[in-house]
C-alpha cells in the first residue's frame, strides 16, 4: 500500500510500478521487466496487487501477428499518489487575495465559494429527510478528506464530527475557513448548526450540533 506522495526516484518495486506508468501511460508486462529488471512473476504480482486496490487497470490489445496482449495503466484514483499543487494553489489564491484586499477579501472569497457549494451539492440533498441528509453531508465531507461521522443524540438531535481537518494548516492562518465552515453546513441542511468542539481550540474533533428538536 502507497502512504505518501510518489515521486521521480521510488523507493521500491511496488512504487516503481506506478512511476512507469505514470511516465509510459501504457505498458505491457514486458516492459516493465525491461524497465525495473525484474522477473514477470514479479511484476505481475505487484500489478495483481495494484489492481485489487484500483489503482491500476488492463485492457486486451490484439497484435498483427501473434497472441493478444494485456496493456496496463493507473486508474483516476491512482493519480492522487502523486504530488499535487493544490495546496500551495490554495495558500497563492488566499494570500493574494489578503495582500490585495485584506481579511475583508478573503472572508468574501470563502463566501463566495461557500454559495458555489450550495448550488453545487444541492442536488445530492434534494427529496431527502434531515437524517439523510445528515448522512449525506457527512459523506460530502469524508470524500473531500475530513473523515467525517454523525450519530443520534437521545434528545433527538444530531451531531456531526471530524476526526481529521483536510485543510488544518491553511486554517491556522485564515481563521474564515472555520467560521464559514458551520454556515456552509448549516445552509446544505436547513437548520441550525452550531459548533460544539473545534480543533484549534485544542479539542480532538471539530463537532457541530445540528439542533432538530
Amino acid at each position: 500500500m502507497v502512504t505518501q506522495p510518489l515521486l521521480e526516484n521510488p523507493e521500491n518495486t511496488h512504487q516503481a510500478v506506478l512511476v512507469h506508468l505514470k511516465s509510459h501511460n501504457e505498458m505491457s508486462v514486458g516492459e516493465l521487466c525491461d524497465k525495473l529488471g525484474v522477473t514477470s512473476m514479479a511484476v505481475r504480482r505487484h500489478l495483481s496487487g495494484l489492481q485489487r486496490d484500483g489503482l491500476v487497470e488492463c485492457r486486451l490489445v490484439k497484435q498483427s501477428r501473434g497472441r493478444p496482449t494485456y496493456r496496463y495503466r493507473l486508474t483516476a484514483k491512482a493519480e492522487s499518489l502523486f504530488p499535487s499543487g493544490l495546496g500551495s494553489l490554495a495558500y497563492d489564491l488566499l494570500d493574494a487575495t489578503f495582500e490585495k484586499s485584506g481579511h475583508k477579501g478573503v472572508m468574501e472569497l470563502l463566501t463566495n465559494r461557500n454559495d458555489w457549494l450550495v448550488k453545487k451539492l444541492s442536488p445530492r440533498l434534494k427529496s431527502l429527510n434531515l437524517k439523510e441528509r445528515i448522512a449525506e453531508v457527512a459523506k460530502i465531507f469524508s470524500e473531500n478528506g475530513y473523515m467525517t461521522k454523525w450519530e443520534t443524540l437521545p434528545d433527538g438531535n444530531y451531531f456531526i464530527y471530524q476526526q481529521h481537518c483536510a485543510v488544518h494548516h491553511l486554517a491556522t492562518q485564515y481563521r474564515q475557513l472555520c467560521v464559514l465552515e458551520p454556515k456552509l453546513i448549516e445552509e446544505l441542511l436547513g437548520i441550525k448548526v452550531t459548533r460544539q468542539q473545534y480543533m484549534l481550540k485544542d479539542d480532538p474533533i471539530c463537532g457541530y450540533l445540528v439542533q432538530a428538536k
